[in-house]
């Protein structure tokens, strides 16, 4: 049977489909940019976008539905041959599911006059597909210990059907309940993934540096704590996003998961880039949870959507970027050290995350500050696209 490797060397069509991170990876960041750039005019009421969503939900579903599921899909793709020692998808089937991710992309964009059930069933190919190929190799591989991730990616698939459902209602899906599932279910994936690759990529990197404390080791018995109490909160957020007995339980999910994360050492982290993003974007997981249970009790603070950002724009987001430009140096042959370029995309987003954030505490200048929130953060995924681009356009270079 041939090795991993070997499917990838024998793979001689476009260098793009030798490996799922290329064209996920970079199809994301694109799109991320892209779309950016139409929801700031149609922010103002300079454009008028043709899709059956209004601006805000698309805005909401294409991001969390849109970028995020094609991050996953080449995450995906690139670790689960690590995880079951199962081939990868390379090639015509590898472009075949990136079209099914693009024709989902162009579907929704241009869905105005469509059926809404046939929007969905575009919009849902590729994670129903991507699903499937997920539970094959787990099931065949016998890596029982990632069915939870396959349950959160079947979770995550269920919400954004969720969110279609709730949109050919008429319903606002921006504040639904897919769109919080969908939210739940990929802030678990960073708890879960994130608390598997942090510590151990910072205890790599630290044990080459010298004596000094060492991480935690992942999933002891209070990161097992801390994530029920994650997952307990977040199924409250779904039911009931505004009830006051959730703050409490945001609260601790906060904290709890902010002694987690002061268990990985990332204060020693700070002379690589490559590894603090790791840990500034775990961050904004208790920093959510905890922002969305103070705007429960003070309401006038600043607005729960706000707070959500944190989560969306400052967890997803930063966690993704990081985890992209990581994944993408390493696979392509280049060394694991953050670039100037590479520090500037982390800079551009963390200003496109607080000046969003700022937004929310200062409403009179919010407008101005959703455009320079929206301009930071094309910079930084049209950046990525740029400096990473061409890498995963050509073929590893052999050392």
């Amino acid at each position: 049977m041939s090795t991993t490797a070997e499917r990838m060397r024998a793979w001689r069509g476009p260098a793009i489909l030798s490996f799922g991170f290329r064209p996920f990876f970079l199809g994301a960041a694109i799109w991320a940019a892209v779309a950016m750039a139409l929801w700031i005019p149609a922010l103002t009421g300079a454009l008028d976008l043709p899709t059956r969503f209004d601006a805000a939900s698309w805005h909401a579903h294409e991001f969390l539905f849109g970028y995020l599921s094609a991050v996953i899909a080449g995450f995906l793709l690139t670790a689960v041959p690590n995880w079951t020692g199962q081939l990868p998808i390379v090639g015509w089937p590898l472009g075949g599911l990136f079209v099914l991710w693009v024709g989902g992309r162009a579907g929704v964009l241009l869905s105005h006059g469509l059926p809404s059930l046939a929007v969905a069933l575009v919009d849902l190919a590729m994670p129903v597909a991507l699903t499937g190929f997920l539970a094959r190799e787990i099931i065949v591989g016998k890596n029982w210990r990632n069915l939870i991730v396959l349950t959160m990616l079947g979770i995550f698939t269920i919400s954004n059907a969720i969110f279609h459902w709730e949109a050919a209602r008429g319903d606002y899906a921006a504040q639904g309940y897919g769109l919080r599932a969908g939210l739940g279910a990929a802030l678990m994936m960073i708890a879960v993934i994130g608390g598997r690759i942090v510590p151990s990529f910072t205890r790599n990197w630290l044990a080459r540096q010298g004596p000094g404390r060492l991480p935690v080791p992942p999933m002891q018995r209070f990161d097992k704590i801390a994530l029920l109490t994650l997952l307990a909160a977040l199924f409250a957020w779904i039911a009931a996003p505004e009830a006051q007995a959730l703050a409490p339980l945001l609260l601790a999910a906060g904290a709890l998961h902010l002694v987690r994360l002061a268990r990985w050492a990332g204060d020693r982290t700070l002379a690589e880039p490559l590894l603090w993003i790791l840990h500034l974007g775990y961050l904004f997981l208790p920093l959510g949870a905890i922002a969305l249970g103070v705007s429960i009790f003070v309401p006038g603070l600043f607005g729960g959507a706000s707070a959500q950002h944190l989560w969306m724009a400052g967890a997803v987001g930063l966690m993704t970027l990081a985890v992209m430009t990581r994944a993408t140096l390493g696979h392509t042959g280049q060394e694991l050290k953050a670039g100037r370029g590479t520090l500037a995309l982390y800079l551009g987003l963390l200003t496109a995350i607080l000046a969003r954030l700022a937004a929310g505490l200062w409403p009179d200048q919010a407008p101005l500050l959703h455009i320079l929130s929206g301009l930071a953060w094309i910079a930084a995924f049209g950046g990525f696209a740029m400096l990473y681009g061409p890498a995963m356009m050509r073929r590893r270079v052999r050392k």
